[in-house]
């Protein structure tokens, strides 16, 4: 095997170890990367390729929240066991929804809506989403804060919040024992609106987290636990179409695999760690204003790919 395919299978696992988190969408990143950067393939290992190199992604959400997610844990009070399945019944409960509506129809969306018009559309529209529902969030806590804070004098030690605290501040849901059935089902219902390419499945459920009344840090670590059985069963799902179709893995093949999926892993666990990180600080308008960059350059890209301006 040359090692140049190693080499692009590894760039795949990058650009998938970060965008498979950040709510920038690893399917815009990963249709620009194949313009750019191709692997010597099937066309058959290529679209389960894109799917099963998610594998990687998930196992790193599996290693640094494993804690959390293990309900066997001898450490953990019988309580918190039984919290443990609950929460695992919440995750299993919000993901029927895009279970219901993708498997179904996973070869007609693949067929009619994988058009890079239509991942920009959702790259810009999402974007957009992201920076109002992040505005509508600071006004609405500042002026519960100002409301509050009328009349009543501060000590000069203490620093006033800044509006991206205050609106986590003002979140009805500030850590994952307050997450009630009704909010994980709701924020299930936003994961559906991820089958569209380009939209995000971090993006959307993040989204939604957001607008239930969840912390943006909550809002993320339930996205990064609902992924666990989407992944797993979108991988499932390719990999049986794949082997349907009368395929089978040559060594090259199950080592471009291999190591892309490596590569997710690894970068995934930096990936996670720094959206952890950031949302504690920061509000999510950066990925905003990056996707409808995103968006506007795949336009831009494929618009002159069409009118025959570039190859």
């Amino acid at each position: 095997m040359e090692l140049n395919e190693l080499l692009k299978a590894a760039l795949y696992g990058l650009v998938e170890g970060i965008t498979e988190w950040l709510p920038i969408s690893s399917t815009g990143h990963m249709l620009l990367l194949d313009q750019f950067v191709k692997l010597d393939v099937s066309p058959d290992f290529w679209d389960m390729f894109l799917v099963v190199i998610q594998l990687g992604a998930i196992l790193a959400v599996c290693v640094l929240f494993f804690r959390q997610l293990n309900p066997f844990s001898k450490r953990k009070t019988r309580e918190e066991r039984r919290s443990t399945w609950a929460m695992w019944a919440k995750i299993v409960l919000a993901c029927i929804p895009a279970a219901a509506v993708g498997i179904p129809l996973d070869d007609w969306m693949e067929e009619h809506l994988g058009s890079p018009f239509v991942i920009a559309a959702a790259l810009i529209v999402y974007g957009v989403a992201f920076i109002v529902i992040e505005n509508a969030r600071e006004r609405h806590a500042a002026a519960v804060a100002a409301e509050r804070s009328a009349g009543k004098h501060f000590a000069a030690s203490e620093r006033p919040l800044t509006a991206t605290e205050l609106a986590d501040a003002d979140a009805r849901v500030q850590d994952m024992s307050e997450l009630g059935w009704l909010t994980a089902i709701g924020i299930g219902l936003f994961q559906v609106l991820s089958l569209v390419p380009g939209t995000s499945r971090s993006g959307s459920t993040i989204i939604g987290g957001l607008l239930l009344g969840c912390s943006r840090a909550v809002a993320a670590e339930f996205t990064f636990y609902l992924a666990i059985p989407v992944m797993f069963g979108a991988s499932a799902l390719r990999l049986l179409k794949y082997f349907l179709k009368g395929n089978s893995f040559v060594a090259q093949e199950f080592a471009l695999l291999g190591v892309g999926s490596a590569v997710a892993f690894v970068v995934s666990l930096l990936a996670i760690r720094f959206l952890m990180s950031f949302v504690r600080k920061h509000d999510f308008k950066p990925f905003g204003w990056y996707r409808i960059v995103l968006g506007i350059a795949v336009i831009a890209y494929f618009g002159l790919q069409m009118l025959g301006v570039i190859a």
